[in-house]
């Protein structure tokens, strides 16, 4: 017994040397700018303060930021509810956190991911059977870049919401152009019919939670809501890493 603790103990000694010295090598660096930061996945006080935080203060459906007002649900959600019941964002896109998703998905910064969903977990609501499924690419996409952002974010939220990803519940069937530069109309028009539920996967009745890493029109997202209620999804809800909040308009 002694000689077995001993074992564990030199094992647990060894194991923090290592973490140690990989600190020491590799010190924890900000996502945003590189500066070293004293825990990972952490900001410096810079790019901390550059951040726009949403958190929960916004509409109870959507999450846009609602000015002073005694209801806690926008207008536009109030007069035509959206097909996505419950949207949160971590942060408002801007210089800062546009840079993240890019070093993610252009840069290959695979470690950003876990950045992300440190900020978005706590802003899941929906716990239980509740699954969580990325938003997928299309596979000439994938192919290229040889991962799904979306899917790296949502294993990591997984792991600290304890909740199941179905990383390919949704499928992109067909490929469709960058929506940037398009208008709303434009952009829901190229979206339409391009998601489907994958043959064999029953979500019938459970409540799914999109993740994807950037809301823009919200065109995406909804064409992914479409499918899912189609396929008998009982509630979809969305959450990712930053949103565009100005001006506040989002497709239903």
């Amino acid at each position: 017994m002694v000689s077995t603790l001993t074992a564990e103990g030199i094992g647990r000694a060894v194991w923090s040397g290592a973490h140690w010295l990989l600190d020491l090598v590799l010190p924890p660096r900000c996502p945003g700018c590189g500066e070293i930061v004293g825990t990972l996945h952490s900001f410096c006080p810079p790019c901390w303060s550059a951040l726009e935080f949403l958190g929960e203060r916004g509409c109870l459906t959507c999450g846009i930021p609602l000015e002073a007002t005694d209801s806690g649900t926008c207008a536009a959600c109030l007069a035509r509810p959206p097909r996505i019941a419950r949207t949160r964002a971590a942060v408002a896109y801007g210089d800062i956190s546009r840079k993240l998703a890019i070093r993610l998905k252009y840069g290959r910064k695979v470690a950003v991911a876990k950045a992300m969903a440190r900020y978005m977990a706590p802003l899941v609501g929906t716990t239980g059977d509740a699954l969580l499924v990325p938003v997928p690419l299309h596979r000439r996409r994938l192919a290229v870049r040889g991962f799904n952002q979306s899917l790296l974010i949502a294993h990591e939220i997984g792991r600290s919401r304890d909740l199941n990803v179905i990383p390919r519940a949704l499928r992109r069937k067909r490929a469709t152009p960058p929506l940037k530069g398009m208008s709303f109309s434009q952009r829901r028009r190229t979206v339409a019919g391009a998601f489907v539920v994958h043959k064999g996967i029953d979500i019938a009745g459970r409540t799914v939670i999109l993740v994807d890493d950037v809301l823009t029109t919200g065109s995406t997202a909804n064409a992914c809501a479409r499918a899912l209620q189609r396929a008998g999804v009982a509630r979809v809800e969305l959450i990712c890493w930053a949103r565009v909040v100005r001006p506040p308009q989002f497709e239903r």
